[in-house]
């Protein structure tokens, strides 16, 4: 198994592990690529805070995540990750590769000397949520979001 940064040969393999389960069949559109993806794709590769990383076997992609650096003030002017999309391809699931991601993802943290990791997971996942529970996160907090459209 290979863990890089995305590039663009990599997007429709990435727009297939998004849509590829229950909450992402209702919010993605793979017709769409052509225009707001690409734009969204280019804009995370030009962001030095910003790592789109897939994970390849034999050339295949096998699994996704976007990492984000964010910059705060709080924690002495900590710099936190936030873990985003994480999707590992159905005939890769239960076999150990989403805690082989995070763990890799925990390993970057470190590197740039991130003083915590977070993330979210829709509570329509609850098999999710346990499985970032396993890994030692906890739900410290209560997130809330506000769609704009």
């Amino acid at each position: 198994m290979t863990f890089r940064e995305a590039t663009s040969d990599d997007l429709s393999a990435i727009l297939r592990l998004l849509a590829d389960d229950p909450l992402g069949t209702k919010r993605e559109s793979l017709s769409h690529r052509e225009d707001r993806y690409q734009v969204a794709f280019d804009r995370i590769l030009e962001d030095l805070n910003q790592q789109l990383i897939v994970v390849t076997t034999d050339q295949q992609v096998i699994g996704t995540m976007q990492l984000s650096f964010l910059q705060y003030l709080t924690y002495q002017g900590g710099l936190r990750m936030q873990i985003e999309a994480v999707r590992v391809h159905t005939d890769f699931r239960s076999k150990g590769l989403g805690k082989e991601m995070i763990a890799w993802a925990i390993n970057k943290a470190r590197e740039q000397n991130a003083h915590m990791v977070q993330l979210t997971s829709d509570l329509e996942r609850p098999e999710a949520i346990a499985f970032y529970e396993k890994l030692g996160f906890v739900a410290s907090h209560a997130g809330m979001k506000l769609h704009l459209g």
